[in-house]
């Protein structure tokens, strides 16, 4: 190879490294907001927002940063952390719970918002519509029925149960009624992280040795009895694809709202045995999951 064909290959590869290296300075680093009243950070459905992104290509630190958020139960928190939020020029906002996503509103009406853990957006008045949410949000609905505590009564009424709900706003008088509870009671407890109430439950119902049902896996996996709701985790990686579809262009108001995909049953037998609970066959051929 002569010194003149030496030099033009050299000059086209440099043109065409030259060339590749051009379009990477275009491309920008994403920031996304994360508003949650969980008391921590990697809350599983935030976990499982992380992990989706990353399955579509978006690598933590070169394609996004995560701004988290987390009141650890204080719903009155929740507005001020919007707005901190915002005055962080956040590209996109993910929230966890109904609390969360009302806050998220009220702070902004043009930044995009994709909501998880949310029962009815509808009947939340968070969006007008699921196939057609209009404004800056769109999300994951749980598909838990509003009228959930009716049908639980209307069930217990024909199994010879009775149903009594207390509404509760402060933690003495949470602790009140759990001090109350007794053997032949239950406890249900509700998909909130205000007040920590899940966990109050969950050590109220293996201290009192009585059954406890929660709507999320992730209690059963602290030792809880029984559950059965959406995926925490399997939500936040659903919810990263609208995420992902906002980053790279789309509407929130053009992504229908979704049901969360995956609903499970999961049954602790280790807690079962110290509860002195024989767990029927047919419960336990309908698991989708069972901690020994």
């Amino acid at each position: 190879m002569n010194a003149i064909l030496r030099s033009v290959l050299a000059t086209m590869l440099l043109v065409v490294l030259t060339g590749a290296g051009a379009a990477q300075p275009g491309k920008r680093t994403y920031r996304i907001g994360v508003l949650t009243e969980a008391w921590a950070a990697n809350h599983p459905t935030v976990e499982g927002l992380r992990a989706g992104l990353f399955d579509l290509g978006f690598e933590e630190g070169r394609d996004v940063t995560y701004d988290v958020r987390f009141t650890q139960g204080d719903t009155k928190a929740l507005p001020a952390a919007a707005t901190a939020l915002l005055a962080t020029g956040v590209d996109v906002i993910f929230t966890c719970s109904e609390a969360a996503t009302l806050a998220a509103k009220a702070a902004t009406s043009k930044l995009p918002i994709v909501f998880t853990l949310i029962s009815d957006p509808v009947a939340s008045g968070i969006v007008e519509s699921r196939a057609r949410p209009s404004g800056n949000l769109t999300g994951i609905s749980n598909l838990a029925a509003a009228s959930a505590l009716s049908r639980m009564r209307a069930a217990a009424a024909e199994l010879g149960l009775e149903i009594v709900s207390r509404s509760i706003s402060e933690l003495s008088h949470m602790n009140a009624l759990l001090a109350e509870i007794k053997r032949g009671d239950a406890l249900i407890a509700p998909d909130t992280s205000s007040l920590d109430i899940a966990a109050a439950i969950l050590d109220a119902s293996l201290a009192a040795r009585i059954p406890a049902m929660f709507p999320s896996s992730l209690w059963v996996g602290h030792g809880g009895l029984v559950s059965y709701g959406p995926d925490y985790h399997a939500q936040g990686t659903q919810a990263a694809r609208l995420v992902a579809k906002i980053l790279r262009g789309s509407r929130p108001q053009d992504l229908p709202v979704e049901g969360a995909a995956k609903i499970d049953l999961v049954v602790n037998l280790k807690t079962a045995n110290h509860l002195g609970i024989s767990v029927p066959r047919k419960v336990l051929l309908r698991a989708d999951a069972m901690r020994r």
